[in-house]
């Protein structure tokens, strides 16, 4: 078994070429490789969710994560989570509605919501529900981190 490999793949719109250890967490290649620190260590077990980024669109927890099974996959962190500087609706929506206490926890939220708006731009509060399973608040009870999705799935509904 090979103890480096050269691994490409896409981050954030940029493709990326490097030559890594085999063992290297996508969190750790993310964070230490490339740093780009916005995605978190939490739990590094895949329990917190604070280490949420876009593999090819759908959200996957990079702490638990091989580098190595992203060969060739788009990639996607907090960092580029918008074109052209400004916050993501959900980050704006996030900020309005004070979901965000610590912030720890915020990265991986606001990935895990940006992958569920981009498939269902109007998700039901299941599907939200759901879809922040993987993603564990210690300040907020998730009040406002729901009142925020749902203004950006429902824009004009009371939140």
């Amino acid at each position: 078994m090979p103890t480096e490999i050269t691994l490409r793949l896409q981050i954030n719109g940029e493709q990326v070429r490097r030559i890594i250890p085999a063992n290297r967490s996508l969190l750790d290649f993310i964070r230490e490789d490339l740093r780009l620190t916005g995605s978190k260590h939490g739990c590094d077990v895949g329990d917190c969710g604070a280490c949420t980024v876009l593999v090819d669109g759908a959200p996957q927890l990079a702490c638990i994560t091989l580098a190595a099974e992203c060969e060739g996959a788009a990639i996607r962190t907090i960092e580029g989570v918008t074109d052209g500087g400004g916050l993501h609706p959900i980050q704006e929506a996030l900020h309005r509605h004070v979901g965000a206490q610590c912030g720890y926890c915020t990265p991986g939220i606001v990935m895990a919501m940006t992958s569920l708006l981009e498939a269902d731009p109007h998700p039901s509060d299941s599907a939200i529900n759901e879809a922040l399973g993987s993603n564990i608040c210690r300040c907020t009870g998730y009040t406002k981190i729901l009142a925020a999705v749902r203004e950006v799935a429902r824009p004009g509904s009371p939140s």
